[in-house]
């Protein structure tokens, strides 16, 4: 009697994938390997397919088959060999470059918000702006989307953005500076709502002080676009540390821990 033949089972087809360590933070824990194997369904960019893992385009430096580079849109074959680089590797180290080191900041970076316009960046913040608004804003003034969503930095709508690392202002400031590596103006900028700042003479702002302010302090500023005040005050030192951060991270000095 003749006997069936066993069924034959076949293997999906996969893709060798390997992403550069500093990428690992995207990976599910049980993906932070050096290599895994990811679905290759013929049809997929390989965009598409590095995005489905957790890495956004946006920390992607270059995408490499078998050694040589490829854009996002190729389309990966079967056990095709692919490495991911961070965004560092674009032919030249940090700063990435960017047309202008214009920012705007998700609902959840504030602190980070005023630190970078206390070092004279052009920074746009509200804490009322839905996902949807900031990638508009983002695309129209042709801002620069800093996050932590990764969600929003795979949105195809969004025109430039980066992830921020750190969860403390302090990590995230420099992680910001030492990417973009922005050209700095302290003290040229009003932390509460971006506006240009302008020395005014004491006597244009005595009336609006207090009358500790007014015996204590000569030097003072205004925000063209708010009208509000600056001067020197009893929190200058702390802010004045952040600017110094800010210098010796671009200086080319040791990096402030």
């Amino acid at each position: 009697m003749d006997q069936a033949e066993p069924p034959v089972l076949s293997v999906p087809p996969v893709l060798s994938v390997r992403f550069a360590p500093e990428l690992w933070i995207f990976l599910p824990p049980r993906r932070r390997r050096d290599e895994l194997l990811l679905p290759c369904d013929g049809t997929s960019s390989l965009g598409h397919v590095v995005e489905s893992a957790g890495v956004p385009l946006t920390e992607v430096g270059a995408l490499l088959v078998g050694g040589h580079p490829v854009a996002p849109s190729y389309r990966p074959s079967p056990h095709d060999t692919v490495e991911v680089l961070r965004v560092e590797v674009l032919g030249v180290t940090r700063p990435q470059p960017i047309p202008a080191a214009r920012f705007v900041l998700d609902v959840h970076l504030g602190t980070l918000a005023r630190w970078l316009r206390l070092v004279g960046l052009d920074v746009a913040y509200r804490n009322d702006l839905d996902d949807d608004a900031l990638i508009a804003q983002a695309g129209a003034e042709r801002r620069v989307l800093l996050t932590q969503d990764r969600g929003l930095l795979r949105r195809r709508a969004l025109w430039l953005g980066a992830h921020v690392r750190g969860a403390r202002p302090r990590e995230q400031f420099l992680d910001v500076l030492d990417r973009f590596r922005p050209p700095l103006a302290p003290w040229t900028r009003c932390t509460a709502c971006n506006g240009p700042l302008s020395p005014v003479g004491k006597s244009e702002v005595e009336a609006e002080l207090l009358p500790g302010t007014r015996r204590s302090y000569d030097t003072f500023a205004r925000c063209l676009a708010c009208g509000r005040i600056y001067w020197r005050g009893a929190h200058g030192g702390r802010l004045a540390e952040i600017v110094e951060i800010a210098s010796r991270a671009l200086s080319g000095g040791r990096r402030p821990g």
